[in-house]
């Protein structure tokens, strides 16, 4: 399988041009087997692309601005729906490609990671859940513990 990123080699979009680098630059940082499609010197691809981006996906005036991205034939999605998809480490998915070995199969959700880190902090040492009344209390034995240092010490050093 190969992504197809349509794009446009002579843009006078400074926005469209940045947008280009960082789907590139993102897939070759990924290793991700890419053929960059340039849509400004060949009326093949450019049609090609406007003809197979869904009629939802198109803006209102219904050509759609590069880089538009698919995994063959199957349309993945603009930008905006590559960048979102970054930021929520889901590449992989969004591109129709498997993870590669070593990687997380499906990431945590941002509410699910929230919820696993304060269900390992309320834990205390035998893994029950401690209140906050326990909590305090286990501080407060720590601090009587703590060798004390007189003031006559803190003058020595």
């Amino acid at each position: 399988m190969v992504i197809k990123v349509f794009l446009a080699s002579s843009s006078g979009s400074t926005a469209i041009k940045k947008k280009q680098q960082d789907v590139l630059g993102f897939l070759e940082a990924l290793k991700v087997d890419y053929a960059p499609l340039d849509i400004a010197c060949n009326e093949d691809n450019r049609m090609w692309m406007r003809e197979n981006v869904p009629v939802e996906k198109k803006p209102t005036n219904g050509i759609p601005l590069p880089p538009q991205i698919f995994n063959e034939e199957s349309y993945c999605g603009d930008y905006e729906t590559f960048f979102d998809a970054k930021e929520d480490n889901a590449v992989f998915a969004f591109l129709g490609l498997p993870p590669p070995p070593g990687s997380k199969k499906a990431p945590m959700k941002q509410e699910e990671a929230q919820e696993e880190v304060e269900d390992e902090e309320a834990k205390g040492e035998d893994d029950q859940p401690v209140s906050e009344e326990e909590e305090e209390l286990r501080q407060l034995e720590e601090e009587e513990e703590a060798p004390e240092v007189t003031e006559q010490e803190e003058e020595d050093e």
